[in-house]
């Protein structure tokens, strides 16, 4: 009997196992094939060169990572400071290929740190990744009345309060932000929160660094509001426009009513970091880009904000998505938040600490890109206006643009040498006929040349021929230089040097002609004319220049013809 039952259970087995199989393929072994990588390691958090800011003598480090191999992973350690810290084995890994895992070290001291990650795989390969990070001592405000301060240095943490944003969607971090830092960099649907109790006055300042990314075409930037259909709380910050111009705007509710501000653009092409800043008084509200004030809109009231409690960075967030002002895709850094309205000498002395520039060539001495401004970003000093010249599109952003009786100067302490060149770029307008271009000489004296530099132009409507005199002292050299046809050159690089023995003028770095002297004299020269020939050269009518200038920089040394060559190749 015994025997029969199991002779039954077999037969009833083998009837089970054909009929699941029936219309399914049978399973294969696939070979996988040789193992030809070895695995890779990723940080996701922290990032190289990560810095722990807090008020704690001991910190803990979250560490978010993934390792993946293209056959199977062997042994996995993360080490810090050399010692391991975890170590898995591949009976932990629910998928053989890959591992992502998230663990807390909890013992980081004041001092410089090293996070490794050693993988293997069943061959025998090998993969280290290491990167620094570093707990440093807390941050304290730097300026007065600075209440917020997010330097996004691979972390969301604010440094006064030490509290973190709360992310949405998955923004990341880029390496090319202020002095070679991390930066913010924005993803589609993504943003941070932070709450705003420390900043809810009637007056405050917001500032921060962008490096735009115009697609999409719009978005929010920073978003304070109560609701997704009233604008008549807090604020928006935000831009619109297209590939070549975006237009910083600002709204700002004042309870019953709303306040606008058109602010004003930037050209996203250029690549540059920009600073834009705002400041709220109970009257009215100012856009600032760069340091300079580009709109202001009153207010007949202060600011709103009741049901406002969280501050949008990078989106129009809850409250402002609609009109599309959805995430933003640009880079931010060194976002400052103070409870008062900063004054514009106050928000430039930011930018100044921020971002102080560092000349790009050897010798430079000047540097002035004329972002609606003539400020020269070497010793920071602004030059001085004369009449009315403005600011058009440029080489690279906006340019100097020339106006009938108009001009800049600036003090020439800083410039003088005995040696000296210039580069810039110019589109040149042909009427007036002629003008003075770069000026320098001796205001005590009627129409002397010994003294000082003169670079002009003259000619008509078809051509315009670029010329130079230098003063020697006892004497003058003079230069004819080269000749540009105004309807087809476009703009063109022009500089000029002078050491005490030739002087020499280039278009596009290429060498058109020098000329001899014998010295080169300075002597009661104050005063660099921009624009003009100014009180000393505008006779012959060299008055004001109505081309377009930009890109302006000086050299304490005559540049070689390589050294020309290689400016221009490098700003072309």
């Amino acid at each position: 009997m015994k025997l029969i039952k199991n002779i039954f259970f077999v037969a009833a087995a083998a009837f089970l196992a054909v009929s699941c199989n029936q219309g399914i393929d049978p399973i294969s072994a696939v070979d996988p094939g040789p193992d030809a990588s070895s695995p890779v390691v990723t940080f996701k958090s922290p990032t190289n060169g990560y810095e722990i800011k807090n008020g704690e003598l001991v910190s803990s480090l979250n560490i978010d990572f993934e390792v993946t191999d293209d056959i199977e992973l062997g042994n996995i350690s993360v080490k810090f400071d050399g010692t391991d810290i975890k170590t898995y084995k591949s009976a932990d890994y629910k998928d053989y290929r890959r591992l992502i895992d998230t663990l807390v070290h909890g013992n980081v001291t004041m001092g410089d740190h090293t996070l490794s990650i050693v993988a293997a795989d069943l061959a025998g390969k090998t993969t280290t990744q290491t990167i620094t990070i570093s707990k440093v001592p807390p941050y304290s405000p730097k300026y007065d009345g600075e209440v917020f301060y997010m330097p996004f240095e691979g972390d969301y943490t604010e440094m006064i309060t030490f509290k973190s944003a709360t992310k949405v969607g998955s923004p990341g971090f880029a390496d090319d932000g202020l002095q070679n830092t991390k930066a913010y960099k924005g993803a589609t649907d993504s943003y941070l929160t932070f709450p705003i109790d420390a900043f809810k006055n009637d007056e405050f300042t917001v500032g921060l660094w962008v490096k735009l990314n115009a697609s999409p075409d719009r978005s929010g930037i920073l978003t304070v509001g109560a609701s997704a259909d009233s604008r008549n709380e807090g604020f928006r910050l935000f831009r619109e426009g297209g590939a070549a111009e975006q237009r910083i705007k600002l709204n700002v509710g004042m309870g019953s009513g709303e306040s606008w501000n058109d602010g004003d653009v930037i050209n996203p092409k250029i690549g540059d970091w920009v600073h834009v800043a705002f400041t709220v008084t109970a009257t009215e509200n100012t856009i600032y880009i760069n340091g300079t004030p580009v709109r202001t809109s009153a207010m007949s009231s202060p600011i709103s904000w009741a049901g406002c409690s969280d501050l949008i960075i990078a989106s129009g967030g809850t409250t402002f998505s609609y009109w599309d002002h959805k995430s933003d895709l640009s880079k931010y850094d060194d976002m400052r938040i103070f409870n008062r309205a900063l004054s514009a000498e106050e928000i430039q002395a930011v930018i100044n600490d921020d971002s102080p520039y560092v000349p790009k060539y050897a010798g430079e001495i000047f540097y002035m890109p004329f972002e609606e401004n003539a400020k020269d970003k070497v010793s920071m000093v602004s030059a001085d206006v004369v009449g009315a010249p403005g600011y058009n599109t440029g080489k690279k952003g906006k340019a100097y643009a020339g106006a009938p009786d108009s001009y800049l100067t600036f003090p020439t302490a800083g410039l003088k040498g005995d040696e000296y060149s210039a580069a810039f770029w110019m589109k040149i307008n042909s009427t007036p006929d002629r003008a003075g271009i770069l000026t320098v000489g001796d205001a005590s004296k009627t129409e002397s040349r010994n003294e000082g530099f003169r670079l002009f132009r003259e000619g008509s409507a078809k051509e315009q021929r670029i010329k130079m005199n230098v003063g020697t002292g006892a004497g003058e050299s003079w230069n004819d230089g080269g000749i540009l046809v105004p309807a087809t050159a476009g703009w063109v690089h022009v500089a000029i040097t002078i050491s005490q023995s030739k002087n020499t003028i280039y278009f596009n770095g290429e060498e058109i002609r020098s000329s001899n002297m014998s010295g080169f004299s300075w002597a009661n020269c104050e005063t660099l004319v921009i624009g003009s020939g100014g009180d000393t050269f505008s006779y012959w009518s060299h008055k004001s220049d109505l081309s377009l200038i930009d890109e302006l920089r000086m050299f304490n040394k005559a540049l070689s013809t390589a050294e020309v060559k290689a400016i221009y190749d490098a700003e072309k």
